[in-house]
């Protein structure tokens, strides 16, 4: 195995991707559904590859550099995905979602200072345990870089390699309870609470007309439809199409085929016997009135019509707070049909009472004309682009550096966000830009998962390689339980402390609140398992807004957890 590690050793980016695609592999196994993840797996891998290593004399080591490149990537990346949706945090109902993610950061940061304290444990423990306890692996990064800026002190003797070394150590140890605890918190918080979960989400459910995400598979059924009638009806012969809609309202009438030639369909049209009718509305109605034209044909000219898929953006402040039920009046109205609504990057389930939120994605298809009338009306249509701005791109980092430059007098010392911190505030402020005015800086979300992927991955791998050399001299079995017992402490508490908050303070739907708990965790895997739990996709609607808020917190918070701690 000698010959096998000073190989890895003298081939650096050998090094660096065998651990990366060792650590994707044994991150994608589970048991039961569980399982360490990407990321948690490259610290084991990196820290046990340099640890198997050093017992043959071996020291594997990789470039700091790249490190710091892929960390900065990444916190652009976060900035980037979740800019829209933490400034919409800030208004209107999103603000007791805002509170709840600040009180569980706080409170875990909090925990983790009193008890790095408390138990006396080493310099970078503190930084470790916030990562892992509250499952926010960036935190790492934020943690490192209080120590390679000088503001952290270390005591005499130790390196800045022995403090990051007990980062990755305290992260591995309270990473995994920090995964399973939230998420059995959240998934039987409402029955330790004696709430019925279940029940309120089918009350959600019925009073919004939300539907369940978690049924939403490919199948034959279609909501909406377009089908073509030749007109035999006496009774609808002679209707004008603008009388046809006032009886008939749930129906659309999208086309007029008139001996081999389309009409159009103008409101003061009158139909004729024999005439082709193309015919849209739920499909539901579509069964119901058989005969109130004519027998149904297979007509391509008269259904030839163009239609439409698109992305729509919503930015116009008159339409905020507009249900979907409210567009029922309007021309468009069963034109088109809403297939996903996404808010703050994350797909919510939608009914028809479900109010719209300025920088909503609403997923929409239908007659093309109607899908630009609805653009018009809400905002804008953002097309499919796979390109990227990389001009904006550049400018958005070079932003971010100098932000990062910015400090000032606290704790016996100068500090600022850093580099770290100054980027993730550039990427908001670039996406929300962006969001808004639309004509430059796309970022398709392929690119930037791999801004997040890559960059998060790559750096914990290399912290976990750099590190693993030094840790058996610092690992001790009471250090050790002390790590384990404080991200136990700073992992539970805060959840029953926030969904007190929500349930008694704010009232909010308990099926709501098991997702904005998740949320304020910043971990979409506890939101997941209270829908299964529940068997509803309420959890969702309140996971965007804390999810933003809390990965904002935590990533920064790593930083000062360093500081506190001292």
């Amino acid at each position: 195995m000698q010959g096998f590690f000073t190989f890895l050793q003298q081939n650096p980016f050998l090094l660096l991707f065998f651990v990366v695609g060792l650590a994707v592999y044994i991150g994608r196994a589970s048991i039961k559904g569980y399982g360490l993840g990407m990321v948690a797996g490259a610290i084991v891998v990196g820290a046990g590859l340099s640890v198997w290593a050093s017992t043959y004399g071996v020291k594997l080591e990789l470039n700091n550099f790249a490190k710091s490149l892929f960390y900065y990537l990444f916190m652009y990346g976060v900035g980037l995905r979740v800019g829209p949706s933490f400034i919409n945090s800030l208004r209107g109902d999103g603000l007791k979602f805002c509170v709840l993610a600040v009180v569980s950061s706080v409170l875990g940061l909090a925990l983790v200072v009193i008890c790095t304290k408390l138990f006396a444990l080493p310099i970078g423990a503190a930084g470790g345990m916030l990562a892992g306890s509250q499952t926010m692996s960036a935190a790492i990064g934020s943690a490192e870089q209080a120590i390679t800026s000088g503001v952290v002190k270390l005591p005499e003797g130790m390196k800045p390699e022995d403090a990051s070394g007990m980062i990755a150590l305290s992260y591995g140890i309270t990473y995994i309870w920090g995964t399973v605890g939230i998420i059995l918190i959240c998934k039987y918080l409402p029955r330790w609470w004696g709430v019925d979960a279940t029940a309120a989400a089918k009350q959600y459910e019925r009073e919004f007309g939300v539907k369940d995400l978690e049924g939403g598979g490919l199948t034959g059924y279609r909501q909406f439809a377009l089908r073509a009638y030749r007109l035999e009806n006496p009774a609808t012969v002679g209707m004008s199409i603008a009388k046809f809609r006032t009886v008939n309202p749930e129906y659309r009438i999208v086309n007029v085929g008139r001996n081999g030639e389309p009409q159009g369909a103008d409101a003061d049209l009158v139909l004729q016997k024999g005439d082709i009718v193309a015919l849209g509305g739920a499909t539901e109605h579509l069964t119901e009135k058989m005969g109130l034209i004519g027998p149904e044909v297979a007509d391509a000219k008269t259904l030839g019509i163009p239609m439409d898929q698109a992305d729509i953006l919503v930015t116009n402040k008159d339409m905020v707070g507009r249900t979907f039920e409210s567009f029922r009046d309007t021309a468009i109205a069963g034109q088109l049909q809403v297939t996903k609504v996404e808010r703050g990057g994350v797909q919510i389930p939608a009914g028809l009472k479900t109010k719209l939120e300025r920088m909503d994605i609403v997923s929409v298809v239908g007659l093309k004309s109607a899908v630009n009338d609805l653009g018009e009306m809400w905002g804008r249509i953002a097309r499919t682009n796979t390109s990227t701005d990389l001009l904006t791109l550049a400018v958005g980092m070079i932003i971010g550096f100098l932000i990062g430059m910015i400090e000032f007098p606290a704790f016996g010392a100068k500090i600022g966000l850093g580099n770290a911190g100054g980027l993730l505030l550039s990427g908001v402020i670039v996406s929300s830009i962006v969001s808004r005015l639309r004509f430059f800086g796309n970022t398709p979300n392929a690119a930037r998962n791999v801004l997040e992927d890559l960059g998060l991955v790559v750096f914990v791998a290399i912290v976990g390689v750099n590190a693993g050399a030094g840790l058996l001299a610092q690992l001790t079995g009471a250090v050790a339980l002390k790590i384990f017992l404080a991200g136990f402490i700073a992992c539970t508490i805060p959840p029953f402390i926030v969904w007190a908050i929500g349930f008694h303070l704010f009232k909010i739907n308990p099926a709501v609140l098991m997702g904005g708990v998740a949320g304020a965790r910043s971990h979409s895997g506890p939101c997941r398992e209270a829908a299964v739990e529940i068997q509803s996709s309420v959890p969702w609607i309140g996971f965007p807004v804390a999810y933003a808020v809390s990965g904002i917190l935590l990533t920064v918070f790593g930083y000062f957890a360093m500081i506190l701690a001292q």
